[in-house]
């Protein structure tokens, strides 16, 4: 196995942990850690990316946001709620106007693409 596809299998791992974390912990957000996981799987290792596609828990996030049917209000709020405090404290660790810049810019362009996101009424 290549470095590169051991790193995103490892990368999906943990993020599939959060994504798992987050159904049980409110201020972890599930939907973005596990379409990031299904992102890493699908490059890193393709036998994971299937059974992340068919598992029962985390199948329907990814399904959901392939097929645009919506994500969960309480999530996108979770999700940029968690984005921001992160953010923060990086900022905050940093001190570096430039650093401080580019994640604000960051931080924007990811709220943006969650708030048009089509949601989802029901969970």
């Amino acid at each position: 196995m290549s470095g590169k596809r051991w790193c995103l299998k490892v990368l999906g791992i943990l993020c599939l942990a959060f994504g798992a974390a987050g159904i049980v912990l409110p201020v972890l957000p599930t939907t973005p850690f596990v379409i990031a996981a299904a992102l890493c799987f699908s490059a890193g290792s393709p036998h994971l990316a299937a059974w992340l596609e068919q598992n029962r828990y985390f199948g329907p996030y990814i399904e959901h946001y392939r097929n645009k049917t919506g994500v969960p209000l309480r999530q996108k709020i979770g999700g940029i709620l968690f984005l921001w405090v992160m953010l923060g404290i990086s900022m905050v660790i940093v001190q570096k106007p430039f650093v401080v810049l580019i994640l604000c810019i960051v931080g924007l362009v990811v709220t943006l693409h969650l708030v048009l996101l089509k949601t989802r009424k029901t969970c």
